[in-house]
């Protein structure tokens, strides 16, 4: 016993803690495992710690945990901070000068704790105010100068206006004295415009000053500038006036404004380095004027970046004011934004109005003000509040002058920085003076904050060698600290041996310790791996092995606990699933079971009866016929002798007898009322029905009332004029009978009915028998024709009938299964509507069809709800019957209704009557004509009209998957209710015979929609295979509405599979519309059928042997979004109407879904269709049709899953509100469920729910009357059906419910229970818990730009616990051991949206640490961490953001960057095309607009578009100015190598070669050589799936937007001339170099033609090693003009050289090239390829290039550049230019698509159609994965050359990027080039990952050179910025020249 002991408490310790395991997610003081008290309480804010020694919970936790595990209260250790106000003088608003109350403060916060202060502000009326206006000084302001000297006057009033204490300045500013921003000619430096100033960067003319005349005078002496380039230096300008204080004349206690006037954009933070000759610093952020204000350090310093102007105007209170005209408005109104204060005023072209600009915007600016909190230390966050309590952004406040501001602001200990404890860091990170004040003042509100980190007193005074530690340890803090090698909670354990231990966690007969569940600790203590499914001192029971009752673990109302369950209270058996009352038994009267039953497991057992019974075994009359129409017979017979009981003998059968009565019941007090009309005598009866009071009677009571309701008497008196009027009548017919004909027939139909006027009309089936094989079946329909002979004229109707099976004989053991009559079927009903049909009936998304498919549905629900049990009718659908007779053209209705199987002659019965009288309610049908049925019998009635001899019956075929081998069916005519004719031929049979098929053919699905852009309509036709063979179907195409040759071809022909094939497609091509067809506004669907028909070799058909196929013109999408976001109403309103409005492609039917969320009453849904030209709908809400009173709550509505060709707009959810409207008092009102002894208890009153953490609401609630036992409270997760809920039995009226998830919406209700049973249940009682810290992000994504620029992304946490409201993200220097080397960056993203970052200028070859976390309101998750070294990573393709607006920080910036996030797209650069534009061209304007692709990364795509070429050619490019800026190229030459491709010696199998050049200022006149490839063109092999075209064979063009192309001439193929300057070159090329026959040991052909642009005339021509036997001894290189003119040939005897520079080519003229190898047995054939190189050249001599101008290669017959844009995350659009000079007529272009690296089919598609720029939406895409597109005119010459493009749409957080993972190599060489130039080169080798590359290692040589001017015509292009490691700056661009 004395070794059992220690091991039970030890236990009792460890079922403490997993009692408390629920907390182990979200309560940090447990979770902390603190090891000490100190360490508790340091855990954060409400730890506290028990230091009683006998006390066996958890020693750290909440208070209330502690406390409730049993720790006395008085012993409990926790910790509190403090708060004081030191200084706090109140506001004087008389002083005019700003002031903040209180002054002082000293806090002291618990880490994690949190504490708000209000604080108050005043900015006088007129406090003293500087104005600084800086000028935009360009030519282009000329005017804008000249007005502001006029306004001198005018802008003193103004400053007056707005100040007492008032200074005036100016500066101005034009942009770096360098090339290519300013005309560095002598000339243009002394005077770069008629009469003006030299150019300048920035200068200071007028310091602040108070005289406005010496201001007015200074300015008007002032003369405009000048420069080149549109976006000016601005920026340094505003650095140097904020940062030169004492030379602008800032004062310290004034409020500081800037106005900045420009027209144009501005230049940034490397620019300097994209622009200049030269890669400068960054800047330093100092003064650097000149005595005379002269900014000096313009040509040594780059541009300021805009988080370093948004930090110094910030810590210099300067709030600026940007007055720009509207070419540039747009980019200042979004620069704007990261300003804390900031306006941006629109100026006319002349700046005539910028006085009125300034006084809007100072207006606008003293009604703001923007709070911060400066010097805060590292462990605090700061928020600003209104007094409200709503976070204010930049915590900007409305705050006018002259008026006390007050704001709230809320300061936040953490607990932890980095997953570090905030007591562990330094004492300068954890405490400080914090200075809370508004952007302009200079008083603040000091507040000394510093982290509380407490100690336990009770650590300094432990107990050595306490008893309660065995003498083996120390007591401290009512804890043993055990020494030496004791082990266990109280030192009473050592370390023994492995197997004693383990024998110790053995039980009785087991083999394994801890029974394989567990851990064997020390003690012998078993620890299971998962305590909540295993326990047991040896983890030996599970459980999850407790009976189950349906599907739930001891049918959820008790606890498995050692393997059975423990039920709860009242309940019983083995899986809990017995109540152990009878409340489920009970039936209304209170008895059990109604007598006729008994209650076992709570469920009534009935005897048996021949009425159908309820649950509770009492007569269920409505389940039947109602209660009425099954008493109204014996009613009829007992109280009138009448009716079709009226015999005697029949009457006595009634099963219960009537009561007359003088006065019936009401209502309400029977079951039912009841009222029919006697036939006999036509009067009309009631009696009612309802329950006998006496409880020994079961039968219920029929009341009949004595008094009978008839019509009045007739009148004798009113026979001789009834007589007159007949005789009358019989004169009118007489004259009907001779003057009108449709009188004759009627008068003739009635006459017949006489049985003497019969004159044999006879009518029955046409044919006797029909055999039917299955296989063949193409509907389950059979039209067989009736007949009528004999006198045609009058109408005869034909009642038939269908019976299945009735081969069968009785004793068929199918026939002897008799079908349950309650089983709820489906009757398909058909009738023939009063309406002709039309085309639009046939498609059910027309208007017609929709609001003809209403009106039927509620006419035909209207007349079926008499039957018992009927549903509402659904799949409603219009057709034509043939072979109909006159009634042809009208409209057949065929629907569905669900009802039991045993209404069926009721069905028949009530369908029949309402047809007969022409009217369903208010439907109009044509009598004579309508079909029931069920899914073994039929009828139904057909019509002859007058003059019709034959109608076709639609007879169902009842096909069943467990029919016969060979069925029967059998018709019959049954007879004519209408009409003279008899039957003749009354029966037909119909045989089916069930083929075993070897195989069945099949559609996929009975209808295809394809869009006529899809070329080809690929259709799939599956085979079921059953045995396996060959095997043939045959198919065909028919018109409908779409025609051949017109909207597609037909197809026909044979489908042979083979063994094992079970799928194949037919593609069925579609053609383009017409002009005249595009045209038509109202175009007709097209459609056109496919048939399978004839199947061979023991095959069948299957379930859809047609399919119809829809051509698709598919418009832009509707847009569907609710009209407002919130709607408002009150209780008394009838009904909730909530608009929907739809924009865009009206003309079109859409549909949308709708749905409600968090209601109170309903939860309801349902589509809302949009016919063509509806541009509203709405949704109608009845309030009353819902259980229970209308309350007032808010609910919200959401439109979600839109049709294909629509999609949901910005509101998709809309807020409804209901408020409360006064209702009467109601008197005497007594509750139906008051409690009375043995009666069920009521409702518990006033229950409320309240969240009192991330997973625990507490409930409560008042005790009803009686006295219950206990309570059960029910919950649930919102919208998860309240049948899934849990259950927990309490026994006070309060109740914890736990282990709930954070941030989720629960629903509750709650019933007491006594002995009786469970009582009445409250209303939903809704609650929503806390939220919870969010789990870590999805794993970090890296794009590397450069080895110092990378795009960071990550996805959102898997676990939310709520809204995520911001990322922070933090990258810090690290070394190979993971220690930091330097500080760590911090930046916050606080919209939650954007999980991206683009972070530039980290050092170069310097690994870092990156890590992201995610917050929500609770507070920061954990971080997701990746290390990384980006000089070991290859730079990916070119890549646009999913997102456009990625964030951009610095790796160089201050410590204050962590606030500043600026956004890429939303800062772009100026146009060219101002009124007086200071620069030479629109070099980037495209048709007057200017090209937004161009201007900044993400500015055109919301999805990430990588693309690549394989191979490779891209040019990238740095330019970022309009014309006449200079360039900085790069271009990228990848030679891709596939498995079994020969490879150049510098090569490594399975890689990839790349060369990346980096171009600088380059002089005017030298040569080129290799080191300076411009644009690259490779020609590779031959593998086209198109006919030869007889001289041209186009291979391989590989290209990204470049225009690059490659096209072959072989050699053996020249019959057919393509042109003659073709021809005549290849003449002469054959007459220098002759073909040799191909013998063994000749080379092959070079493998690969490389073409590589070196200059507008230079280019290098490289090839790889042809295959060859022998050795290759060298080369020979021809090449001549196209259009002929002397051959020149190089030889090359050295076989390592496979490259040639040509240097004296002329631009813009084409060159046919030829290369072949040599080898000892001779010459190999020739590598063939034409190519241009393409450049601007001087108008004068046009052989002449422009110095400086851009190159590219291509071909005149390729299509233009690939342009790629993201539509979605699967689709995109591609667009392409047409060949300016095609090889023939251009018929339309062929694209294809295939996945880069396999594992996809090959996609086609033709587009017609010969524009200027041609676009097609591709679609079904895969994300991260690259796709190879090819682009191909089709002429009729044949096909032109093929363009390529490799293009990727990467998901936001790169998850797949890892799917491939092979090895790539990074090569920069150092390349010696001319003297002028300089050149900086870094080398590395690094084996890296590169995840785009399957195959082929990647080799990437850089170089770098300069150039001079540059002007370009930019037309096509995506953007890529980069920045390379603060020393130069890339952005890659592909673009067309």
């Amino acid at each position: 016993m004395g070794r059992w002991m220690p091991l039970l408490s030890v236990a009792l310790g460890l079922l403490a803690a997993l009692l408390t395991c629920c907390y182990a997610e979200e309560n940090y003081c447990f979770a902390s495992r603190a090891k000490s008290c100190s360490k508790c309480l340091q855990s954060g804010i409400g730890c506290a710690y028990c230091p009683d020694e006998n006390f066996n919970g958890p020693r750290c936790d909440l208070y209330e945990n502690i406390k409730a595990h049993g720790c006395s209260a008085k012993t409990i250790i926790t910790a509190e901070s403090r708060m004081s106000i030191d200084r706090a003088q109140a506001i004087d608003m008389n002083l005019a000068q700003s002031q903040v109350y209180p002054q002082l403060v000293s806090m002291s916060f618990l880490p994690g704790e949190e504490r708000q202060m209000d604080v108050e502000v005043f900015a006088p009326t007129k406090g003293p105010l500087d104005l600084y206006i800086l000028m935009d000084f360009s030519n282009s302001m000329a005017d804008d100068l000249d007005n502001l000297k006029s306004m001198g006057g005018e802008l003193a009033r103004l400053v007056r206006e707005l100040s007492d204490d008032y200074t005036i300045g100016f500066g101005k500013f034009v942009d770096k004295v360098v090339e290519p921003q300013t005309d560095m000619r002598e000339t243009k430096l002394r005077q770069p415009w008629p009469n003006s100033d030299p150019p300048f960067s920035f200068q200071n003319v007028i310091t602040l000053t108070n005289n406005v005349s010496f201001f007015t005078s200074e300015l008007r002496e002032e003369k405009i500038s000048g420069n080149l380039d549109a976006p000016e230096g601005g920026f340094d300008a505003i650095l140097q006036a904020a940062v030169c204080k004492s030379q602008i004349g800032w004062r310290s206690e004034s409020t500081h404004l800037l106005v900045f006037s420009t027209e144009s954009a501005f230049h940034y933070e490397a620019d300097g380095a994209n622009v200049l000759s030269g890669i400068l610093p960054r800047n330093d952020e100092k003064c650097h004027l000149a005595p005379n204000g002269t900014y000096l350090l313009y040509k040594e310093q780059d541009y300021p970046s805009i988080p370093t102007l948004v930090r110094v105007l910030g810590a210099n209170n300067i709030i600026p004011i940007f007055a720009v005209t509207n070419h540039s408005y747009t980019y200042y109104q979004k620069l704007k934004e990261y300003f804390p204060i900031a306006e941006v005023g629109l100026l006319q072209e002349d700046s005539s109005n910028i006085i009125e600009v300034m006084r809007v915007a100072f207006a606008s600016i003293r009604s703001k003000m923007s709070i911060r909190a400066e010097d805060r230390p590292k462990a605090f966050e700061a928020q600003f509040l209104s007094t409200s309590g709503v976070v204010s952004e930049f915590g900007n406040f409305n705050v006018k002058p002259g008026e006390i501001g007050r704001f709230r602001m809320k300061l936040k200990a953490h607990r932890q920085i980095e997953d570090n404890p905030v007591c562990g860091l330094p004492s300068n990170e954890n405490e400080g003076t914090i200075r809370v004040k508004p952007s302009t003042f200079n008083n603040a509100v000091n507040v000394k904050a510093s982290v509380h980190c407490p100690t336990c007193e009770c650590e300094k005074t432990s107990i050595p060698n306490a008893p309660r530690c065995h003498g083996n340890g120390n007591l401290v803090c009512g804890k043993c600290q055990c020494r030496d090698d004791w082990l266990g909670a109280f030192c009473n354990c050592t370390k023994a041996p492995s197997d004693t231990v383990t024998s110790m966690c053995k039980g009785p007969g087991m083999d394994e310790p801890c029974s394989g569940r567990g851990d064997c600790q020390a003690c012998g203590i078993c620890a299971c791996y998962n305590p909540e499914q295993y326990e047991g001192p040896y983890c030996q029971y599970d459980r999850t092995q407790c009976q189950r009752y349906g599907g739930f673990l001891c049918n959820d109302r008790g606890s498995c606990i050692m393997e059975k369950c423990a039920c709860a209270d009242g309940w019983e058996g083995d899986a809990c699933e017995c109540p152990k009352s009878n409340q489920t038994c009970l039936d209304s009267k209170g008895g059990i079971c109604n007598g006729w039953g008994k209650c076992v497991c709570g469920r009534c057992e009935c005897q048996s009866s021949s009425l159908a019974m309820t649950s509770t075994c009492e007569p269920n009359f409505q389940f039947q016929l109602g209660a009425c129409e099954d008493r109204r017979q014996c009613v009829q017979c007992q109280a009138w002798k009448t009716g079709e009981k009226k015999d005697e003998e029949e009457c006595k059968k009634c099963p219960f007898k009537i009561t007359m009565v003088d006065e019936l019941r009401k209502p309400k007090e029977v079951i039912d009322s009841c009222s029919f009309r006697d036939e006999d005598d036509d009067c009309t009866y009631q009696y009612t029905v309802h329950h006998s009071n006496d409880p020994n009677v079961k039968e219920m009571e029929v009341e009949v009332l004595k008094k009978k309701d008839c019509p009045a008497a007739s009148l004798l008196w009113l026979l001789p004029l009834l007589l007159f009027l007949l005789l009358l009548l019989a004169l009118l017919l007489l004259c009907c009978w001779k003057y009108c004909a449709c009188c004759k027939t009627c008068c003739q139909s009635c006459l017949a009915l006489l049985p003497c006027c019969k004159r044999g009309r006879m009518v029955g089936f046409k044919e006797d028998e029909y055999l039917l094989r299955q296989s063949l079946l193409t509907s389950d329909h059979l039209d067989t024709p009736m007949v009528r002979t004999g006198p045609p004229k009058g109408t005869d109707v034909v009642r038939w009938k269908v019976t299945d099976n009735v081969h069968r004989g009785a004793n068929h053991p199918q026939a002897l299964i008799k079908p349950n009559p309650k089983e709820l079927i489906q009757y398909p009903v058909s009738l023939r509507l009063n309406r002709k049909f039309s085309e639009n009936l046939s498609r059910r998304e027309s208007k017609d069809a929709e609001q003809l498919r209403k009106d039927v549905g509620d006419n035909l629900n209207e007349m079926y709800k008499h039957i018992p049990g009927a549903q509402k009718v659904q799949n409603t659908s219009f057709r034509m019957q043939r072979n109909a007779g006159k009634r042809q053209d009208y409209t057949i209705m065929d629907t569905v209704l669900p009802a039991p199987r045993s209404s069926y002659a009721d069905i028949v019965k009530l369908t029949e009557k309402n047809v007969q009288s022409g009217n369903i309610h208010n439907l109009k049908v044509v009598p004579g004509y309508y079909t029931v049925a069920t899914d073994r019998e039929a009828a139904g009635a057909v019509e002859f009209q007058e003059g019709v001899e034959s109608v076709d019956v639609h007879v169902p075929l009842f096909v069943k998957d467990e029919d016969d081998d060979k069925k029967k069916l059998q018709v019959e005519a049954v007879d004519v209710p209408l009409g003279i004719a008899e039957i003749g031929k009354r029966f037909v049979n119909i045989t089916i015979i069930k083929e075993h098929a070897s195989s069945i053919f099949s559609f996929l699905q009975p209808a295809y929609t394809y869009s006529r852009q899809d070329g080809v309509a690929n259709i799939p036709i599956s085979r079921e295979i059953i045995e396996d063979g060959r095997t043939q179907v045959m198919y065909r195409t028919r018109d409908l509405t779409a025609k051949d040759k017109k909207d597609y071809l037909t197809v026909e022909g044979d489908l042979n599979y083979g063994p094992g094939e079970t799928q194949k497609t037919v593609p069925v091509r579609l053609l383009e519309l017409t002009e005249k067809d595009g045209l038509l506004e109202d175009k007709q669907v097209k459609q056109f059928v496919m048939d399978l028909s004839n199947p061979r070799q023991g095959a069948k058909l299957g379930r859809y042997p047609r399919t119809t196929v829809t051509i698709a013109d598919q418009p832009e999408p509707s847009v569907m979004m609710f009209k407002k976001s919130t709607q408002s109403f009150n209780t008394s309103d009838p009904t909730y109407t909530i608009p929907v409005v739809r924009t865009r492609s009206t003309d079109i039917p859409a549909t949308v879904k709708w749905r409600t969320q968090k209601a109170k009453r309903f939860n309801l849904s349902g589509p809302l269709k949009f016919n063509p030209g509806e541009l509203e709908k709405d949704i109608v809400i009845d309030p009353s049709a819902h259980p229970g009173p209308i309350q007032p709550e808010s609910f919200q509505l959401e439109l979600f899953d839109p049709s294909s060709n629509a999609s949901v707009g910005e509101r998709n959810t809309t807020t409804v509100n209901v408020t409360n409207v006064m209702a009467p008092t109601q008197i005497g009102y007594v509750s139906q469920k008051a409690a009375s002894p043995g009666a069920f208890l009521p409702e518990p009153g006033n229950p409320k729910a309240r969240a009192t953490g991330p997973r625990d609401i507490h409930l409560t609630w008042d005790p009803p009357p009686g006295n219950p036992t206990g309570y059960k409270v029910k919950y649930w997760i919102y919208g998860d059906p309240e049948n899934d809920a849990q259950v927990l039995d309490v026994k006070s009226p309060q109740a914890e419910l736990t282990e709930l998830y954070p941030c989720c919406d629960y629903e509750m209700r709650v019933c007491a229970y006594n002995i009786v049973g469970d009582g009445y249940e409250t209303d939903i009682i809704p609650c929503k818990t806390m939220e919870d810290a969010p789990g870590e992000p999805g794993r970090l994504a890296f794009n590397v730009i450069s080895p110092t620029v990378t795009q960071l992304s990550w996805a959102e946490p898997a676990e939310t616990n709520g809204n995520i409201t911001a990322y922070e993200v933090i990258y810090t220097p690290t070394d190979d051991e993971m220690k930091p080397v330097g500080a760590a960056k911090k930046v916050k993203i606080d919209n939650p949206k954007k999980r991206m970052l683009l972070i530039e200028n980290l050092q170069n070859a310097q690994t870092y640490q990156y890590k992201v976390r995610a917050k929500n309101s609770v507070g920061w998750g954990p971080f997701r961490d990746a290390t990384i070294n980006l000089a070991s990573q290859p730079a990916r393709p070119l890549s646009i953001p999913i997102i456009p607006d990625i964030p951009i920080v610095d790796a160089e910036a201050g410590d204050e960057y962590d606030s500043y996030l600026m956004y890429s797209n939303e800062v772009l650069k100026s146009p060219t095309g101002s009124k007086t534009p200071s620069v030479s061209g629109d070099d980037y304007m495209m048709n007057g607009k200017w090209d937004q692709n161009f201007l900044f990364p993400g500015g055109s795509g919301t999805r990430n578009l990588s693309t690549s070429s394989s191979p490779m050619s891209t040019l990238s490019s740095n330019y970022r100015g309009a014309g006449g800026s200079f360039v900085t190229d790069t271009t990228t030459t990848t030679y891709l190598s596939g498995a079994g491709s020969p490879y150049r010696q510098d090569m490594v199998r399975g890689g990839t070669h790349t060369t990346d050049v980096i171009m600088r200022k380059r002089s005017e006149n030298r040569g080129y050589t290799d080191e300076n490839i411009r644009d690259s063109i490779v020609m590779g092999e031959l593998s086209s799936k198109f006919p030869d075209l007889g001289g041209f064979s186009y291979a391989g063009m590989q290209s990204s937007s470049h225009s690059q192309f490659s096209y072959s001439l072989p050699q053996g193929s020249r019959a057919r001339k393509p042109s003659s300057d073709v021809s005549e070159a290849l003449y002469n090329l054959d007459m220098v170099l002759q073909d040799a026959r191909l013998t063994p040991g000749v080379p092959d052909t070079p493998n690969r033609l490389v073409f590589s642009a070196l200059g507008p005339t230079a280019l290098k021509v490289s090839w790889q090693e042809p295959h060859c036997e022998r050795d290759i001894l060298g080369y020979c290189v021809l090449y001549q003009l196209l259009n002929g003119g002397e051959v020149k040939k190089i030889n090359l005897t050295t076989p390592a050289e496979n490259s040639v520079i040509i240097q004296d080519l002329l631009p813009n003229h084409s060159y046919l090239f030829k290369v072949k190898a040599q080898s000892q047995e001779g010459w190999g054939p020739e590598r063939e390829g034409v190519i241009t190189i393409e450049s601007a050249v001087d108008p004068k001599s046009p052989l002449s290039p422009m110095p400086g101008s851009p190159f590219t290669l291509s071909t005149p017959s390729a299509p233009g550049p690939l342009v790629f844009t993201a539509l979605s995350p699967d689709s995109l659009q591609l667009s392409w230019e047409k060949p300016r000079k095609p090889n023939g007529d251009i018929l339309g272009y062929v694209v294809t698509c295939e996945p880069l690296h396999g594992g996809g089919d090959l996609r086609s598609f033709q587009v017609n159609g010969d524009s200027s720029e041609t676009s097609l939406t591709v679609q079904n895409l895969t994300e991260n994965v690259p796709y190879k597109f090819k682009v191909q005119a089709r002429t009729t010459q044949g096909f032109g050359p093929e363009r390529e493009g490799i293009i990727t749409i990467e998901s936001q957080d790169g998850s797949a990027l890892s799917q491939y993972s092979n090895q790539s190599m990074t090569r920069r060489e150092v390349f010696h080039l001319p003297t002028e130039v300089n050149t900086r080169t870094n080398v590395s080798h690094t084996m890296v990952n590169d995840p785009y590359f399957s195959e082929g290692m990647m080799m990437t040589t850089q170089h770098t050179e300069t150039s001079g001017v540059l002007t370009r015509q930019v037309t096509k292009e995506v953007v890529q910025r980069s920045v390379m490691g603060g020393t130069t700056v890339t952005k890659k661009l592909f673009y067309d020249s």
